[in-house]
């Protein structure tokens, strides 16, 4: 019955997902949709998923002994609760995404420059194994491409970006493709953020390279222009665990005068052991 009600109350299309199979892959799908029902399990309850949305804008809806009961997450964790069952994460609005293909075209995103090629991209999203269930982390995100690829599959995404700028541009890509990407403007705090079971560095730089390999991942993945960057990024990884592999990417794209030379990219990716 606490099922039926919560669907009603979403009034949108909801996922389902149990407990039982782990906090991690329930937050992560509450992160993810705009409609989530949490079924709940010994030791998992209201007060934990809340504390898991902190960042996130959602408001749940907690069936406890029968009743529905309507709360920030931040009061689901200092609330009393008697016997709750499921939890509904709900958000603002209704997302859209669509798994109608992916590497879309660079056009498809809002950019200051130049967004990562599409042909670098699909092979950065094999590498990061985005899907529903986990979480990703798009740090030195630039115009979010990758973030709200990954959303697209069904990850849930966390992208941090210090340029107030760029962080508009994320915001923007991700309401265009129909999905939510939770935008940190700010430099990267690792201790800050909730672990990730993924990670792409949108810039080769050392400082957020090494913090990357620290929060032990299962995947990291940089990219960067800059071959200084490349031994000192690989040497990171290493250092921290992690077996790397790497490709340069030299492409040229087929236009009506002929072919076209896209920035050369590096990819290095880090698999922990």
């Amino acid at each position: 019955m606490a099922l039926e009600e919560l669907r009603a109350a979403a009034g949108r299309p909801v996922e389902v997902v149990d407990a039982a199979d782990g906090l991690r892959p329930a937050l992560n799908a509450c992160r993810a949709g705009s409609a989530v029902i949490v079924e709940l399990a010994e030791g998992i309850g209201p007060a934990e998923i809340g504390a898991g949305l902190a960042g996130w804008r959602r408001t749940l809806v907690v069936s406890d002994g029968g009743e529905l009961t309507t709360v920030d997450p931040r009061d689901a964790v200092t609330r009393r609760w008697t016997s709750p069952d499921a939890v509904l994460s709900l958000a603002d609005t209704e997302f859209l995404r669509s798994a109608d293909g992916w590497a879309l075209p660079d056009d498809a995103f809002a950019s200051r420059s130049h967004v990562l090629g599409a042909e670098v991209r699909a092979f950065v999203l094999a590498r990061l194994a985005p899907r529903p269930g986990v979480l990703v982390w798009d740090v030195l995100a630039g115009s979010g491409a990758v973030g709200v690829e990954c959303a697209r599959l069904g990850a849930a995404v966390l992208a941090v970006e210090p340029d107030p700028v760029q962080c508009v541009r994320i915001i923007a890509n991700a309401s265009a493709h129909g999905v939510d990407v939770r935008v940190e403007e700010a430099e990267l705090d690792t201790a800050a953020l909730p672990r990730p079971d993924a990670v792409f560095v949108g810039r080769g730089e050392l400082r957020e390279v090494k913090a990357c390999a620290a929060v032990s991942a299962r995947r990291v993945v940089v990219a960067t222009e800059r071959v200084d960057e490349i031994v000192p990024a690989r040497d990171a990884l290493q250092a921290a665990g992690y077996e790397v592999e790497g490709v340069h990417w030299t492409a040229s794209r087929l236009l009506d005068s002929g072919f076209a030379p896209a920035v050369p990219v590096t990819v290095l990716w880090g698999t922990k052991k």
